[in-house]
């Protein structure tokens, strides 16, 4: 039996609910990628190009550091990685996360919520980051059921 890890950030809490109907839906274990320092609203501002969301997503090196410790993937299977999309693709801590661990030989699923961008630059992106991992095709998952994941986990 597969082992499965939804690993997730939400900054306003929309990627947090889809996270957790995935995890329900595939048996997946929850796993908040959390923000050292969290973010607040003036951070969120995506039109001040001051803020520090802006800022982050301006610097391709940038990479938030995560709260406590960060999971341990050697036991799973399969991943599921969840984010919002920001400026077309992952917001630069998903690169913290995927840069910390090896997940070579790991099947990783992609999941997004977004106001409007699609999730392909950010598969791109995603793959760039972590080339040793079996990606499968993402999914923009904007308040939708999550049943297409129990599917994705078994294949």
């Amino acid at each position: 039996m597969k082992k499965i890890l939804v690993a997730y950030f939400s900054a306003s809490g929309v990627t947090a609910e889809a996270a957790k109907k995935i995890a329900a839906a595939t048996g997946g274990e929850l796993y908040e990628i959390a923000p050292a320092q969290p973010y607040t609203p003036a951070d969120l501002d995506w039109r001040n190009s001051r803020s520090r969301s802006t800022l982050e997503m301006n610097d391709p090196a940038s990479r938030p550091a995560i709260a406590g410790e960060i999971k341990d993937i050697s036991g799973y299977d399969t991943i599921f990685v969840g984010f919002p999309i920001w400026w077309y693709v992952e917001p630069r801590i998903i690169d913290t996360f995927l840069e910390s661990g090896d997940f070579t030989g790991k099947t990783i699923i992609p999941f997004a919520t977004s106001g409007g961008s699609g999730i392909a630059a950010a598969e791109r992106s995603l793959k760039e980051h972590c080339p040793s991992a079996a990606w499968k095709k993402g999914r923009l998952v904007n308040g939708g059921s999550a049943g297409w994941a129990a599917d994705a986990a078994k294949e």
